[in-house]
């Protein structure tokens, strides 16, 4: 069996979230920037409840996280949801962040990066989320690199997204997931996906199909004290697509003007998704819902194969 571990002292562990550790039941982590920055309000909280019911639904607990008045915090009442989506002001906080947030005693939405470091913290290993970070466009002069793909390659946590967002350098994103060492896993298919489309032109390193196969290369791959993540690569269903010749001519246009606005860093990503909404008459927004459905349906069924490996 897999083995729970003890929670960090300094995390605020929900009792659900606890009691399912400490018995070795499945517990998918989720992210809270998706709530405050990666989506509007009310739709924000409407999809996070209903992930958290997806969890629910096929056998896991919910587990989102974020950072409570200063306190990381795993598993979210739904007023706490309510707040995350509502609050404009809630700071983005990536893993260079958490300290400060922390010894501040501020709110915090966590990113895929810094969310991933407190799940392992907390003994979870599966998060589900929307799409990762990665390498940006024009980066090599920017020098502009998620930290997603930093904490991918030190922290044991398999990750399902719909592939990298479709407003970055999605081959050179792969090309710093080799080199970094951490498994990129296409979930059904041998095309790597770009978020809102289910292709992107690019193979997938490695091929897995059902939830089984994923739990095995964990079990592999964690007890083989790589140290690494794992990038689960899950397209977002055909019916709900956006296809790639669509959302290029949006994104180009959503890219120029982030450019002429003047906005960069770790501002770039939610003015983007936002713009995006705006240009595709809402289109990429449902898109955007669906995937994070699909990819808790995935996640789930994967956290529940792996918490039952023997």
């Amino acid at each position: 069996m897999t083995t729970a571990t003890t929670p960090h002292p300094m995390l605020a562990v929900a009792p659900e979230v606890r009691e399912a550790l400490a018995d070795g039941r499945p517990v998918v982590a989720l992210e809270s920037t998706i709530i405050s920055h990666g989506m509007p309000y009310p739709q924000n909280v409407g999809m996070a409840r209903e992930v958290e019911q997806i969890v629910r639904d096929h056998g896991a607990v919910p587990a989102t996280i974020a950072i409570l008045d200063g306190r990381p915090t795993v598993g979210l009442s739904d007023d706490e949801l309510e707040m995350f989506g509502a609050d404009t002001a809630i700071r983005k906080v990536s893993v260079r962040d958490l300290p400060h947030v922390v010894a501040t005693g501020v709110h915090g939405a966590t990113t895929v990066a810094s969310t991933m470091r407190i799940a392992a913290l907390a003994g979870i290993r599966v998060f589900v989320t929307g799409g990762l970070g990665g390498v940006h466009q024009g980066a090599e002069t920017s020098m502009d690199v998620s930290a997603d793909l930093t904490e991918l390659s030190r922290t044991e946590v398999a990750v399902i997204s719909a592939g990298v967002k479709s407003i970055l350098d999605i081959g050179r994103t792969l090309e710093v997931l080799e080199t970094l060492g951490v498994p990129v896993v296409g979930y059904g298919t041998d095309e790597f996906p770009s978020f809102f489309s289910r292709s992107s032109g690019l193979p997938v390193p490695m091929r897995l199909d059902t939830p089984e196969e994923v739990a095995a290369l964990m079990q592999a791959s964690f007890g083989l004290g790589l140290g690494s993540g794992i990038s689960i690569a899950n397209p977002v269903p055909a019916e709900d697509e956006m296809p790639r010749a669509d959302i290029d001519a949006v994104i180009t246009r959503a890219l120029a003007d982030c450019a002429e606005r003047g906005i960069t860093g770790k501002d770039i990503t939610p003015y983007l998704l936002g713009r995006l909404v705006e240009l595709s008459d809402g289109r990429s927004l449902r898109t955007n819902l669906a995937l994070v459905r699909n990819n808790a349906v995935v996640g789930t069924a994967i956290a529940v194969a792996y918490a039952g490996l023997a």
